[in-house]
């Protein structure tokens, strides 16, 4: 007699699910949130697992919703899904498109979009988590789904920690998260080891003394140091990081003044650095101060610029014996070709954190959200880097065969442990 497939027992009531999970995305996907204002989608999330018998705790980090089904012994698996959308206003022109908007940290109104792809991420776990509770005779153990706040932001992972998320909960054998990304959907990629990388954003206030335009040698000009300041930082990749190692240092916000004819007081720039080696972090955050507070001198600045942290992701590392474990799992159900190993990625998560900080192993994979028809012809063309990805306005992917790849991906890989 042939081994019982169970994730096949638990997916044959995916295609029944389908078009109530289709109308369940589209409902998030116009009515974005952004990082830790989650409400409305927390509100979804902890109906859902109230409908399918999980045991739920609402609130957690704010807006972080966990549930738990307990179904004998067994493993403890944990399956994570951000929720937050971005200050972005969608160019998708598709009919369900978001024309939200929402009052920013700055307390400035923005457009929202779910320009990332969590929305669909959501969804997904909704999905799994649906099959699993009409399944229960075809597993055993305990399934942990974390509906997480703020990821956009580096906020919403800690914030749980915070609020007791280990103390709350049973600690998990394992960690599992995915996140659909600019690649065909149906398709799956995976590595071990580092997955994201880290990545740190600053802001830098530099100070002059302002004058009218006419009088420039009455003042100490902060665009011209900040200007100069943005030239410097550039080469610290290219000069200071050697070629085997991998940084980016990228300059978002270069702000000054009001008017022309004014020189300001003050100039901000905001960056971002990314890294996968401890080590290149520490020298490329050390050169950054450095090159700030030597050009602020060069210029005869008032006093030393100001360098503010804005947030900090710890890279994604995927526990080898786990992924290996997942990956075998994907391999037998799904399509040969579909599962890749790829290449870490400069995007970063705060996924991380709960496996880092709970000490259990944790895997971290990516599935893909473009049509394959659109991504096929753009590969020959050459023209994949023209393919909108995530953050991009125009970021939103196909629903099918993408929600049914997601589902399955989180079924298949809890199936690993909650069927041994």
């Amino acid at each position: 007699m042939a081994p019982r497939n169970r994730p096949t027992e638990i997916l044959v009531n995916l295609d029944a699910a389908l078009p109530e999970l289709e109308a369940a995305y589209k409902d998030i996907h116009a009515h974005p949130e952004l990082s830790m204002q989650e409400t409305r989608t927390a509100g979804i999330a902890a109906n859902y697992l109230k409908a399918n018998g999980f045991e739920v705790t609402a609130g957690i980090g704010k807006t972080g919703v966990v549930g738990i089904l307990r179904n004998g012994d067994g493993a403890t698996v944990m399956l994570r899904a951000d929720m937050d959308a971005l200050p972005i206003k969608e160019g998708t022109g598709l009919s369900y498109a978001s024309k939200a908007t929402a009052t920013g940290p700055d307390g400035k109104t923005t457009p929202v979009a779910h320009s990332c792809g969590h929305d669909m991420h959501v969804v997904c776990l909704m999905g799994a988590i649906s099959l699993f509770a009409k399944s229960r005779d075809t597993w055993r153990g305990t399934l942990m789904a974390v509906f997480q706040p703020g990821e956009e932001t580096a906020q919403g992972a800690q914030a749980m920690i915070d609020d007791g998320l280990f103390k709350r909960f049973p600690k998990p054998d394992v960690v599992l998260g995915q996140h659909v990304m600019s690649l065909p959907s149906g398709h799956l990629d995976w590595r071990r080891g580092v997955v994201t990388s880290s990545a740190d954003s600053l802001q830098i206030r530099m100070f002059g003394r302002g004058a009218h335009g006419s009088m420039p040698e009455a003042s100490v000009d902060p665009v011209v140091m900040a200007a100069s300041t943005v030239m410097r930082l550039q080469t610290i990749v290219s000069r200071e990081v050697s070629p085997t190692d991998s940084a980016v240092v990228t300059i978002g916000v270069l702000q000054a003044g009001t008017k022309e004819n004014v020189i300001p007081d003050d100039a901000i720039i905001k960056l971002n650095v990314r890294t996968f080696d401890d080590g290149v972090r520490k020298h490329v955050l050390a050169a950054i101060e450095r090159i700030v507070n030597a050009e602020a001198t060069a210029a005869g600045a008032p006093k030393p610029p100001e360098i503010t942290p804005l947030d900090r992701y710890s890279s994604v590392t995927n526990d080898s014996n786990a992924t290996e474990k997942v990956v075998k799992a994907f391999r037998q159900d799904f399509p040969e070709g579909s599962v890749e190993e790829t290449k870490p990625t400069m995007a970063s998560e705060d996924f991380g954190c709960f496996g880092a900080e709970w000490q259990a192993p944790s895997v971290y994979w990516f599935f893909g959200g473009d049509d394959p028809e659109v991504y096929a012809r753009a590969k020959k063309d050459g023209t994949i880097s023209l393919l909108p990805t995530n953050h991009n306005p125009r970021f939103a992917p196909v629903i099918h065969p993408t929600l049914e790849t997601g589902v399955k991906a989180l079924v298949v890989a809890a199936c690993a442990w909650l069927v041994s």
